[in-house]
Parts: C-alpha cells; structure tokens; sequence
C-alpha cells in the first residue's frame, strides 16, 4: 500500500473543534437525567425508592432548577473535555490507520479502514486520556449535585468556584484528583462506545439501497443512541464507584478504589453496584445520539469524515 502523507495539523485539530460541539450538546440534553442518577447512587438506602420518586422529591422540595444543580462545570466542562476525547480519539484513529491493525474498504483496491478492535482500542485510549481533565470536572459537579437544602445559605458550596477551593484547603490542590484511579477505570468503558459505534455504522451501511436506507445523519442519531445503552451497561458499575468516592462530604478524605468498591457490595451485593442504572440508560439515549450526531455532522463539514473508516 502506498505510503500515506502525514495529517496536517489541521486536520488533528478538527476532532477536538467538533468535541467541543458534542460536549455542549450532551449537557443540554442529558444534565437532568444526570443529577438523578447521581442522587440515587450516592444517597444512602432508602432516601429514594426509584428514579421517579427521586425526581418528584427533588423537583418538590428544592424546584425544577434543582435538577440543574452543578450545571456550571460540565457547561464549561464537558465541552473541554469532549474536545480532549473525541480531539485524542480522532488522533488515535489516525495513528492507528498508519500503524495499527487495517483491513480493506469493501469494495475498493487500494482503499484501508481500522477494524473494529481497532476503533475500541482508540476508544479505550481516548477514555484514559480525557480523565486527567474529566475527574475534576466531575468531581465538583457530583459535589454541588449533592447539595439537598433548597435554601442557598444553607449549602455547603456557593458554586463551583468556592466547591474547588473548599476541596484545596481541605486536601490540597491533588484531592481534586482524588478518584482518578476510578475515573481511569470508568473511562476505560469508552472502548466500548466507540467501537460498538462503527459496527453499527457498517451494519446500517449494508440497508443501502433497501426500503430501510437511512441518510448519513440518520445512522449517526441511531447509532449513537445505540452504542451509549452498550456502553453504559459496561460502565455503570465503575460509575458508582466513582461517584460515590466523590460525594464524599469534606473534610473526610475520600476513601481508595478497593475499600469502595467492597463498602457497595457489604451494603447491597451486586446490585448496589448497578444503581441508577434505568436513569443511565433513559438518558444515554438522546444525549449521545444528539452529540455524536453533532460531532460527525461537524467532522463531515471540518473534512476529516474519512478518518472514522
């Protein structure tokens, strides 16, 4: 195969450009969802009887703003740290096709695309990359989400500004990244998302030319739909790990991984460790079919389309 020429800078960049669009979407759409399933993971047994109940509770005693709560940081956050995802995803892939495994375009002689592994692989590298940004970004968000008192006066955190300063003086400046060994291991997950992704873009290729072809945007919105359900059915047990390592109340110092990881199963088996997953999945749905719709519509206008096959 003829030697491809090296990306331009540009293109490298695109990814991250369209990340940013991604993250602003899925912050719009899913953030209510959000605040209740991280309510229903890190409240004690019995606060709520299921995702419904939580709603009514919260929207009843604190307002419908309430489930905006901690909105700020992913605002502000989710786009960067999207663009660091979907930025270091697109890089991989690219590195990748120069370097990992290929296999031919159907169809053409001369044309390579990744495999499937190939595209979890990016995913997975992708997901390790974007926690060193994610887990302070997260952290903060699942502290003011956990803020019950409808009275501002009466919260811990007046936003997330004093939320981090509190977290510095407590702990110092590294207690912002207290649950990294977590949020590595959930963001592992993004194999799955990634590389479930394509194979349904290449399942939906084959209706070409059926009464069931969709346009390119259509496949997107299913797809990404489809592969967040796959991906948060993986995840959600590293999730609330993760979330509840950061709900812990300052100044008690936030326990490790493994002593977590056991609390969840001494208190509720193995099913503690799926909790909120309803919320997850009802939400996974439209947020990350909205934003990777968004993304590919904005790697398609950016040029850069060709680096996904």
């Amino acid at each position: 195969m003829t030697e491809e020429p090296e990306p331009s800078s540009q293109i490298r960049l695109v990814g991250a450009l369209a990340g940013v669009g991604s993250g602003l979407t899925k912050v719009a759409v899913g953030h209510g969802f959000d605040t209740i399933k991280t309510r229903l993971q890190c409240s004690p047994p019995g606060v709520y009887k299921g995702a419904i109940d939580c709603l009514v509770k919260t929207v009843r005693n604190e307002s419908i703003f309430a489930l905006y709560k901690g909105v700020t940081p992913p605002a502000v956050g989710w786009a960067a740290i999207d663009s660091v995802l979907l930025g270091s995803l697109h890089n991989y892939r690219l590195f990748l096709l120069r370097h990992g495994t290929t296999e031919p375009v159907p169809g053409s002689i001369d044309e390579r695309r990744l495999t499937l592994l190939s595209h979890g692989i990016a995913g997975l590298f992708a997901g390790l990359t974007s926690a060193f940004l994610a887990t302070p970004m997260e952290l903060l968000k699942v502290k003011l989400q956990m803020q019950m008192h409808n009275d501002p006066n009466l919260r811990q955190y007046s936003g997330p500004v004093d939320c981090a300063r509190k977290i510095v003086r407590t702990q110092g400046v590294l207690g912002l990244w207290t649950a990294l060994p977590a949020s590595l291991v959930y963001r592992s997950n993004f194999f799955w998302l990634f590389g479930s992704f394509e194979a349904l873009m290449r399942s939906f290729a084959h209706l070409k030319g059926t009464r069931f072809e969709m346009s390119t945007g259509q496949q997107n919105f299913l797809a990404g739909g489809l592969a967040s359900l796959i991906y948060w059915t993986m995840a959600i047990p590293a999730d609330n790990v993760k979330n509840r390592i950061m709900a812990t109340e300052l100044p008690l110092r936030p326990p490790s991984l493994l002593i977590t990881v056991h609390h969840v199963y001494d208190e509720a088996g193995v099913r503690g460790f799926y909790r909120g997953i309803g919320t997850s999945l009802l939400r996974a749905f439209p947020a990350n079919a909205c934003a990777l719709f968004v993304y590919e519509g904005l790697m398609r206008t950016l040029g850069a389309e060709k680096t996904r096959q």
